[in-house]
């Protein structure tokens, strides 16, 4: 996202229904741990300046997301400071913070149409943007595309994701998948929890990764695709009954408070 198409809107308050104490907490505890996730990003090297985001929305009355305040880097994101927003990317309550509604267009479009996309990742890694910059895209020839067999979904570029018509076209490519690979710009991934997002991301990422090393070599070695359909079936990263990401996530924030735990905050 280029400089030139943010907009900061004037800090605002919204009327809504009042939370109950269960709903606090629940909120607390979603800001500690997307605030620890974003310092997770920034040990992984998953920063581009101060641009791109991971949404996630807040249980209880509304439709309220809590986003990164735009201005900060992700290693200066904690549970304080995130913004709560709604879909259109209006404050609610209040925020010494701006957010960056131009870089919310995707979020929210994904947010709106989907159900369980509770939370949204989107990056510009080298990696992953050299593979969405691919005449090929992905390449089903590492252990890591193996367990993303018919799940990754494409949109080609459009330019930058400022314009809200956008969105229809991106929730339509991305159809039942819930990973993206945006043509040309990066990637995305969508969860129904946090950890299951990232995992999903994470893996995704890791694919760009070997299959950019491995282009260096010359020709890759094509997987079969019923090895890779096998290879997905077998990845329990993405089973809910192998907690879907959930203990990578907490080894990752365990991390991150060895380093620096001031995200609580």
């Amino acid at each position: 996202m280029s400089a030139v198409d943010i907009e900061q809107p004037a800090q605002q308050s919204v009327q809504q229904s009042a939370p109950t104490a269960s709903h606090e907490s629940a909120e607390r505890a979603l800001r500690i741990e997307l605030a620890g996730t974003y310092r997770a990003f920034a040990m992984l090297g998953w920063t581009e300046l101060i641009y791109n985001h991971i949404t996630v929305r807040i249980p209880g009355p509304g439709t309220h997301f809590l986003i990164n305040p735009f201005g900060l880097h992700y290693t200066e994101v904690n549970a304080s400071n995130l913004v709560k927003i709604d879909v259109d990317a209006n404050v609610i309550g209040s925020s010494a913070y701006p957010v960056n509604p131009a870089g919310f267009v995707v979020h929210a479009a994904i947010h709106r149409a989907i159900p369980d996309a509770h939370c949204v990742m989107h990056t510009h890694t080298t990696a992953g943007l050299a593979v969405a910059c691919s005449q090929a895209g992905l390449e089903n020839t590492n252990f890591y595309s193996a367990q993303l067999h018919d799940m990754v979904a494409y949109h080609d570029f459009e330019g930058v994701t400022v314009r809200a018509d956008e969105g229809a076209r991106i929730v339509a490519d991305l159809g039942d998948k819930r990973v993206m690979i945006l043509r040309n710009h990066g990637l995305l991934s969508i969860g129904s929890t946090i950890a299951e997002a990232f995992v999903r991301l994470w893996t995704l990422n890791r694919a760009c990764e070997v299959q950019l090393a491995t282009a260096a070599l010359g020709t890759a070695r094509a997987i079969p695709d019923d090895i890779a359909a096998r290879s997905t079936r077998d990845a329990l990263q993405f089973n809910p009954r192998h907690g879907a990401g959930a203990d990578v996530l907490q080894a990752l924030l365990r991390q991150v408070d060895r380093i620096d735990p001031s995200y609580r905050e």
